[in-house]
C-alpha cells in the first residue's frame, strides 16, 4: 500500500487531478486546514446579505443574531457531515451521487449543484467590483479583473486554493476583529435600532441561513480529498464545522448589526462608513480586506463548477480527465459568472434571496439521500471503480435515490416562502418557512426504507472501502 502523508506537503505544478480518484501516494494535509479553509468561505460578503434579511422583515436585533447564529450552525452541522467523504472515498463531491441516483440520475442534483457556483459566483463579482470602486474607478472592469484573478488561481488547482483561503483568514481575523468592537460601540450611539419579535420573520430567517450553509455541502469533499484516509473522522468534521460556522455566522451577524442600525444598508457602504467611526480610512481597509476571501472563494466556485460540470459530461459520454479538462472547464465556468454578473440588475438583494431559496429547496433532499447512504445504508464502502464508470453497478438511473429526493422536494413545496409564491403550509403558519427540516426527514426516511426493503442491500458487504485498498482497481470484486 501506498503511505500517504499527514505533512502539508504540496503537489507541485498544476494540479493534474479534475474528477478522478486521488491516489494515497498524493494524499497529504491535515483536519484543522479545513477550519480557516471554511472560515474565509463563510467570510464573503453573500454572508453579510443573510443576515439583512432578518431586519428587512421587521425582525429585532437580538432575535435576528439568534435566528442568524442557530440557522447557521444548523446548515453547517449537515454540510460538515460531508467532509470525511473526501478522505475517505478520494474523489470530488458531485460525482459520489453517482452511487445513491445513477450516472444519469444524479445530472440533476449535478446541474443545481451548478447553478449554485456560478450564482455565487455572480453576486460575489458585484460585491467585489464594488468594494474595488471604493478606492479605485473603474466600475465593472473590476469584475473582469476579479474573474481572471479567480480563474489563475483555481487553474493552478487544490492546493494554492487551500493556501489563499487559510492566508486570507489571518487578514480577516486581524482587520474585523477592530471592525466588530468599532460597530457594536459606535451604531447604537449614532443611530436607532429598529424591529420587534416576530415567529414569522425569525423563521425566515433562520431557514435563509440554514439554506445558505446546506448550500455549501456541494463543496465539501473537492477540498477534503487529498487528506490521507487514516484521519480522524471527529476532528475533520469538528474543523469544517468550527470554520464553516464561525465564518459565516460572524459575518452574517455584523450584516445584522448593520441593517438593524441604518436603514436601507449597503454591505459595501455599511462597512465603509462603519469603519470611519474609528478614524479616517479605516472604513476603506476594512472594505479591501473583504476581497482576498471574495476572490479566493470565487476561485474555489469555478473549481466547484468545472468538477460538477465535467461529471456531468462524463455522464454522457466518457472525458478524459486531465489539465486540459481543468482548464477549459474552468474558463467557461469563469466566463458565465463574469457574463451575467455584468447583465445583474443594481438592486440584487431580493435576487440573491430568492436565488438562496430555490437552491436549498433543490440541495435539501439530496443533501439527505447522500447522507443516509453513506452513514447509515452503505456506511462509507463503495466501489471506487463503478463510480467512476458511468457503466458500473450503481447504474444509469438509481430509482431509490431519485424517489427518495422528489419525495422530499415534493414534501418541501407546500412549506415553500418565496417572493412569487407561498405554500398552503406556510400560508397557515402566517409565513414561517419549515420546509428544510420537512425535506430533510421525508428525503431521508423516505431512502433508508426503500433500501432496507431491498434484495441485494449493500449493508451486504458486497462493496469495500476505498481505506482497504491501494487502487480503484483492486477494490473490484
Amino acid at each position: 500500500m501506498d503511505s500517504p502523508s499527514s505533512e502539508n506537503t504540496a503537489i507541485s505544478g498544476i494540479e493534474t487531478r479534475s474528477i478522478d480518484w486521488v491516489p494515497l501516494s498524493e494524499r497529504h494535509g491535515r483536519a484543522w486546514h479545513q477550519g480557516p479553509f471554511w472560515f474565509n468561505g463563510g467570510f464573503v460578503l453573500p454572508s453579510m446579505l443573510i443576515g439583512f434579511i432578518g431586519p428587512g422583515l421587521g425582525l429585532s436585533l437580538g432575535w435576528s443574531l439568534i435566528a442568524v447564529i442557530s440557522g447557521m450552525a444548523f446548515g453547517t452541522l449537515f454540510m460538515a457531515l460531508h467532509a470525511n467523504q473526501g478522505p475517505r472515498l478520494g474523489l470530488p463531491q458531485m460525482i459520489q451521487s453517482r452511487a445513491q441516483f445513477g450516472a444519469k440520475g444524479a445530472m440533476f442534483p449535478m446541474l443545481v449543484a451548478v447553478c449554485i457556483y456560478i450564482g455565487y459566483n455572480v453576486f460575489q463579482l458585484i460585491l467585489a467590483g464594488e468594494a474595488i470602486s471604493v478606492l479605485l474607478p473603474g466600475g465593472k472592469i473590476w469584475y473582469v479583473v476579479c474573474a481572471l484573478a479567480a480563474t489563475m488561481i483555481a487553474v493552478v488547482g487544490h492546493d494554492l486554493l487551500h493556501t489563499v483561503q487559510r492566508w486570507s483568514s489571518y487578514v480577516i481575523l486581524a482587520v474585523f476583529a477592530i471592525f466588530t468592537v468599532v460597530a457594536a460601540i459606535h451604531l447604537p450611539d449614532q443611530y436607532q435600532a429598529h424591529g420587534e419579535f416576530s415567529f414569522n420573520a425569525f423563521l425566515f430567517q433562520f431557514a435563509a441561513a440554514g439554506g445558505y450553509q446546506i448550500s455549501y455541502a456541494i463543496y465539501v469533499s473537492d477540498y477534503s480529498r487529498y487528506l490521507p484516509p487514516t484521519i480522524s473522522d471527529r476532528g475533520l468534521i469538528t474543523w469544517t464545522f468550527v470554520g464553516g460556522t464561525a465564518g459565516a455566522a460572524w459575518l452574517g451577524c455584523l450584516g445584522t448589526l448593520l441593517s438593524s442600525y441604518i436603514p436601507n444598508a449597503n454591505p459595501i457602504a455599511g462597512i465603509h462608513d462603519t469603519g470611519n467611526f474609528l478614524f479616517a480610512g479605516f472604513g476603506v481597509i476594512c472594505v479591501l480586506a473583504t476581497l482576498p476571501p471574495l476572490i479566493g472563494t470565487s476561485a474555489v466556485n469555478a473549481y466547484g463548477a468545472m468538477l460538477t460540470g465535467a461529471t456531468i459530461i462524463d455522464g454522457i459520454r466518457h472525458v478524459q480527465p486531465g489539465k486540459g479538462l481543468r482548464v477549459v472547464g474552468l474558463v467557461m465556468a469563469g466566463g458565465i459568472g463574469l457574463a451575467l454578473s455584468v447583465a445583474m440588475p443594481a438592486n440584487y438583494l431580493d435576487a440573491f434571496t430568492t436565488f438562496i431559496h430555490i437552491m436549498g429547496y433543490c440541495l435539501v433532499p439530496w443533501t439527505a439521500v447522500n447522507l443516509m447512504d453513506f452513514y447509515v445504508v452503505r456506511r462509507g464502502h463503495y466501489s471506487i471503480d463503478d463510480i467512476l464508470d458511468p457503466t458500473g453497478r450503481y447504474g444509469q438511473w438509481a430509482w431509490r435515490g431519485l424517489t427518495a429526493y422528489f419525495a422530499g422536494f415534493v414534501a418541501m413545496v407546500p412549506c415553500f416562502s418565496l417572493s412569487f409564491f407561498e405554500g398552503p403550509v406556510t400560508r397557515a403558519l402566517g409565513g414561517a418557512d419549515i420546509s428544510f427540516i420537512v425535506g430533510l426527514i421525508v428525503s431521508g426516511l423516505v431512502y433508508l426504507a426503500l433500501c432496507r426493503g431491498r434484495g441485494d442491500t449493500p449493508l451486504t458487504g458486497d462493496v469495500v472501502s476505498v481505506s482497504a485498498s491501494k487502487a480503484p482497481a483492486d477494490m473490484r470484486k
